[in-house]
Protein backbone atom coordinates (compact mmCIF):
# COMPACT_ATOMS: atom_id res chain seq x y z
CA UNK A 1 0.00 0.00 0.00
CA UNK A 2 0.94 3.62 -0.24
CA UNK A 3 -0.36 6.42 1.18
CA UNK A 4 -1.06 10.19 0.46
CA UNK A 5 -1.63 12.19 4.08
CA UNK A 6 -3.46 14.99 3.95
CA UNK A 7 -4.11 16.90 7.30
CA UNK A 8 -6.98 19.45 7.75
CA UNK A 9 -8.30 22.36 10.01
CA UNK A 10 -11.49 23.46 8.64
CA UNK A 11 -11.18 22.65 5.05
CA UNK A 12 -14.67 21.75 4.41
CA UNK A 13 -14.74 23.32 1.15
CA UNK A 14 -11.53 22.13 -0.16
CA UNK A 15 -11.10 18.78 0.94
CA UNK A 16 -13.85 16.91 -1.01
CA UNK A 17 -13.00 18.50 -4.61
CA UNK A 18 -9.20 17.11 -3.66
CA UNK A 19 -10.20 13.98 -3.16
CA UNK A 20 -12.27 13.83 -6.42
CA UNK A 21 -9.21 15.28 -8.01
CA UNK A 22 -6.48 12.29 -6.55
CA UNK A 23 -8.82 9.58 -7.29
CA UNK A 24 -9.00 10.61 -11.08
CA UNK A 25 -5.48 10.35 -11.64
CA UNK A 26 -4.59 7.48 -12.97
CA UNK A 27 -1.31 6.39 -12.02
CA UNK A 28 -2.70 7.00 -8.40
CA UNK A 29 -4.83 3.97 -8.30
CA UNK A 30 -2.64 2.04 -5.93
CA UNK A 31 -2.39 4.95 -3.48
CA UNK A 32 -5.23 5.26 -0.18
CA UNK A 33 -5.73 8.90 0.85
CA UNK A 34 -5.43 9.12 4.91
CA UNK A 35 -6.82 12.57 5.93
CA UNK A 36 -5.68 13.81 9.25
CA UNK A 37 -7.93 16.13 11.15
CA UNK A 38 -7.70 18.06 13.95
CA UNK A 39 -11.30 18.71 14.89
CA UNK A 40 -12.46 20.85 12.72
CA UNK A 41 -15.27 22.83 13.89
CA UNK A 42 -16.57 23.61 10.51
CA UNK A 43 -17.45 19.81 9.67
CA UNK A 44 -14.64 18.78 7.33
CA UNK A 45 -14.51 15.10 8.76
CA UNK A 46 -18.21 14.50 7.92
CA UNK A 47 -17.36 15.40 3.99
CA UNK A 48 -14.60 13.00 4.34
CA UNK A 49 -16.85 10.53 5.82
CA UNK A 50 -19.72 11.05 3.16
CA UNK A 51 -17.10 10.47 0.16
CA UNK A 52 -17.95 7.87 -2.25
CA UNK A 53 -14.44 6.38 -1.49
CA UNK A 54 -14.38 6.28 2.46
CA UNK A 55 -13.42 3.42 4.32
CA UNK A 56 -11.65 2.01 1.11
CA UNK A 57 -9.20 4.71 -0.84
CA UNK A 58 -10.38 7.46 1.44
CA UNK A 59 -9.77 7.10 5.48
CA UNK A 60 -9.77 9.10 8.12
CA UNK A 61 -7.66 9.74 11.09
CA UNK A 62 -9.50 12.30 13.74
CA UNK A 63 -7.44 13.92 16.61
CA UNK A 64 -8.66 15.67 19.52
CA UNK A 65 -7.69 19.21 18.99
CA UNK A 66 -5.74 21.44 17.46
CA UNK A 67 -1.84 21.01 17.83
CA UNK A 68 -0.36 22.19 14.55
CA UNK A 69 0.70 20.83 10.99
CA UNK A 70 3.26 19.46 12.86
CA UNK A 71 1.81 16.87 15.14
CA UNK A 72 -0.56 16.37 12.58
CA UNK A 73 1.74 14.89 10.29
CA UNK A 74 3.48 12.77 13.29
CA UNK A 75 0.14 11.11 13.36
CA UNK A 76 -0.34 10.50 9.74
CA UNK A 77 3.28 9.30 9.41
CA UNK A 78 2.92 6.74 12.51
CA UNK A 79 0.17 5.87 10.60
CA UNK A 80 1.48 4.81 7.75
CA UNK A 81 4.51 3.13 9.28
CA UNK A 82 1.83 0.96 11.58
CA UNK A 83 0.40 -0.24 8.22
CA UNK A 84 2.92 -1.16 5.96
CA UNK A 85 2.77 2.02 3.53
CA UNK A 86 5.87 1.67 0.99
CA UNK A 87 5.70 5.45 -0.04
CA UNK A 88 4.15 7.93 1.77
CA UNK A 89 2.93 11.51 0.42
CA UNK A 90 2.25 14.47 1.67
CA UNK A 91 0.42 17.30 0.36
CA UNK A 92 -1.78 20.10 1.71
CA UNK A 93 -5.30 20.17 1.54
CA UNK A 94 -6.52 23.19 0.13
CA UNK A 95 -5.46 22.89 -3.66
CA UNK A 96 -2.42 24.45 -3.89
CA UNK A 97 -0.49 21.02 -4.26
CA UNK A 98 -1.11 19.44 -7.64
CA UNK A 99 -2.61 16.18 -7.42
CA UNK A 100 -1.40 15.70 -11.26
CA UNK A 101 1.95 16.29 -10.00
CA UNK A 102 2.38 13.52 -7.37
CA UNK A 103 3.82 10.37 -10.10
CA UNK A 104 6.26 12.95 -10.93
CA UNK A 105 7.66 13.01 -6.92
CA UNK A 106 6.96 9.13 -6.84
CA UNK A 107 9.43 8.67 -10.07
CA UNK A 108 12.01 10.72 -8.35
CA UNK A 109 12.16 8.57 -5.71
CA UNK A 110 13.90 5.70 -7.93
CA UNK A 111 16.89 7.92 -7.54
CA UNK A 112 16.22 9.09 -4.19
CA UNK A 113 15.10 8.79 -0.41
CA UNK A 114 12.86 12.22 -0.29
CA UNK A 115 11.42 14.20 -3.30
CA UNK A 116 10.15 17.39 -2.26
CA UNK A 117 7.71 19.62 -4.98
CA UNK A 118 10.23 22.58 -5.30
CA UNK A 119 8.61 26.06 -6.27
CA UNK A 120 12.40 27.56 -6.41
CA UNK A 121 13.80 25.05 -9.05
CA UNK A 122 14.01 25.27 -12.55
CA UNK A 123 10.66 24.95 -14.37
CA UNK A 124 9.00 25.51 -10.41
CA UNK A 125 6.80 28.52 -10.39
CA UNK A 126 3.83 30.03 -7.78
CA UNK A 127 0.65 31.61 -9.06
CA UNK A 128 -1.81 33.71 -8.02
CA UNK A 129 0.69 34.29 -4.85
CA UNK A 130 0.68 38.45 -4.10
CA UNK A 131 4.22 39.90 -3.82
CA UNK A 132 4.60 40.37 -0.15
CA UNK A 133 3.95 36.09 -0.07
CA UNK A 134 6.54 35.64 -2.25
CA UNK A 135 9.23 37.97 -0.99
CA UNK A 136 8.58 36.56 2.50
CA UNK A 137 9.17 32.70 0.75
CA UNK A 138 12.19 33.83 -0.90
CA UNK A 139 13.71 35.52 1.78
CA UNK A 140 12.73 32.41 4.63
CA UNK A 141 14.05 30.24 2.13
CA UNK A 142 17.33 32.26 1.87
CA UNK A 143 17.69 32.36 5.79
CA UNK A 144 16.91 28.76 6.52
CA UNK A 145 19.88 27.69 3.81
CA UNK A 146 22.20 30.06 5.36
CA UNK A 147 21.70 29.41 8.89
CA UNK A 148 21.05 25.15 8.51
CA UNK A 149 23.87 25.18 5.65
CA UNK A 150 21.21 23.06 3.40
CA UNK A 151 21.29 22.74 -0.45
CA UNK A 152 17.61 22.42 -0.78
CA UNK A 153 16.13 25.60 -2.86
CA UNK A 154 12.74 24.82 -1.47
CA UNK A 155 13.26 24.15 2.26
CA UNK A 156 9.85 25.20 3.44
CA UNK A 157 7.62 22.92 0.64
CA UNK A 158 4.86 21.17 2.00
CA UNK A 159 4.75 19.00 -1.08
CA UNK A 160 6.53 15.92 -0.62
CA UNK A 161 6.99 11.71 -1.18
CA UNK A 162 8.72 9.58 1.16
CA UNK A 163 10.35 6.08 0.79
CA UNK A 164 9.69 4.27 3.74
CA UNK A 165 13.09 3.16 5.05
CA UNK A 166 13.57 7.41 4.83
CA UNK A 167 10.21 8.08 6.50
CA UNK A 168 11.31 5.78 9.24
CA UNK A 169 14.86 7.14 9.99
CA UNK A 170 13.43 10.48 10.00
CA UNK A 171 11.28 9.52 12.33
CA UNK A 172 13.40 7.29 14.60
CA UNK A 173 15.70 10.71 15.10
CA UNK A 174 12.91 12.99 16.29
CA UNK A 175 11.39 15.60 15.09
CA UNK A 176 9.48 18.79 17.46
CA UNK A 177 8.22 20.72 15.22
CA UNK A 178 4.55 21.53 15.81
CA UNK A 179 4.18 24.25 13.06
CA UNK A 180 5.24 24.80 9.65
CA UNK A 181 8.47 24.74 10.79
CA UNK A 182 8.22 20.85 10.79
CA UNK A 183 9.02 21.25 6.72
CA UNK A 184 11.97 22.83 7.62
CA UNK A 185 13.13 20.08 10.34
CA UNK A 186 12.29 17.09 8.07
CA UNK A 187 14.64 18.85 5.36
CA UNK A 188 17.25 19.59 7.99
CA UNK A 189 17.31 15.76 9.68
CA UNK A 190 16.93 14.35 6.27
CA UNK A 191 20.33 15.77 5.14
CA UNK A 192 21.91 15.43 8.23
CA UNK A 193 21.27 11.30 7.80
CA UNK A 194 23.00 11.60 4.30
CA UNK A 195 19.80 10.72 2.87
CA UNK A 196 19.28 11.73 -0.92
CA UNK A 197 16.87 14.51 -1.50
CA UNK A 198 15.51 15.48 -5.47
CA UNK A 199 13.83 18.29 -6.23
CA UNK A 200 10.62 18.48 -8.41
CA UNK A 201 9.50 21.49 -9.69
CA UNK A 202 5.90 22.03 -9.61
CA UNK A 203 3.50 24.55 -10.06
CA UNK A 204 2.16 25.73 -6.49
CA UNK A 205 -1.78 27.56 -6.94
CA UNK A 206 -2.62 29.87 -3.76
CA UNK A 207 -5.87 28.71 -2.40
CA UNK A 208 -9.24 29.25 -4.14
CA UNK A 209 -11.25 28.43 -1.09
CA UNK A 210 -10.88 28.71 3.06
CA UNK A 211 -8.14 30.97 5.14
CA UNK A 212 -4.55 30.74 5.18
CA UNK A 213 -3.42 28.90 7.98
CA UNK A 214 0.54 31.14 8.27
CA UNK A 215 0.57 33.73 11.13
CA UNK A 216 3.00 35.85 12.59
CA UNK A 217 3.46 33.52 15.66
CA UNK A 218 4.04 30.65 13.15
CA UNK A 219 6.63 32.65 11.31
CA UNK A 220 8.58 33.23 14.87
CA UNK A 221 8.33 29.70 15.89
CA UNK A 222 10.55 29.04 12.59
CA UNK A 223 12.90 31.92 13.05
CA UNK A 224 13.78 30.95 16.26
CA UNK A 225 13.78 26.78 15.88
CA UNK A 226 15.94 27.26 12.86
CA UNK A 227 18.68 29.27 14.91
CA UNK A 228 18.04 25.98 17.86
CA UNK A 229 18.86 23.43 15.51
CA UNK A 230 21.72 25.44 13.93
CA UNK A 231 23.60 26.40 17.62
CA UNK A 232 22.63 22.70 19.08
CA UNK A 233 24.21 20.39 16.82
CA UNK A 234 26.23 20.51 13.32
CA UNK A 235 27.22 18.17 10.98
CA UNK A 236 29.57 15.58 11.71
CA UNK A 237 32.57 14.38 9.44
CA UNK A 238 30.71 11.04 8.89
CA UNK A 239 27.42 13.43 7.61
CA UNK A 240 29.60 15.53 5.18
CA UNK A 241 31.49 12.37 3.85
CA UNK A 242 28.35 10.39 3.08
CA UNK A 243 28.05 9.09 -0.35
CA UNK A 244 24.28 9.48 -0.15
CA UNK A 245 24.79 12.62 0.63
CA UNK A 246 23.44 14.74 -2.56
CA UNK A 247 20.90 16.99 -4.06
CA UNK A 248 19.54 16.35 -7.47
CA UNK A 249 17.51 18.86 -8.59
Amino acid sequence: MDLIVIPTYEERASIGPLLDRIQAVPDLDRFRVLVVDDASPDGTPDVVRAHASYGDRVLLLERGGKDGLGAAYRAGFAWAREHGAGIVVQMDADGSHQPESVPALVVALEDADLAIGSRYVAGGRTVDWPWHRRLVSRVGNAYVRLVLGLPVHDCTAGFRAYRSDALARIATSGTEADGYSFQIETTWRATRLGLRIAEVPITFVERREGASKMTAAIVREALWRVLTWRFRSTPTAADLASPRRRIAA
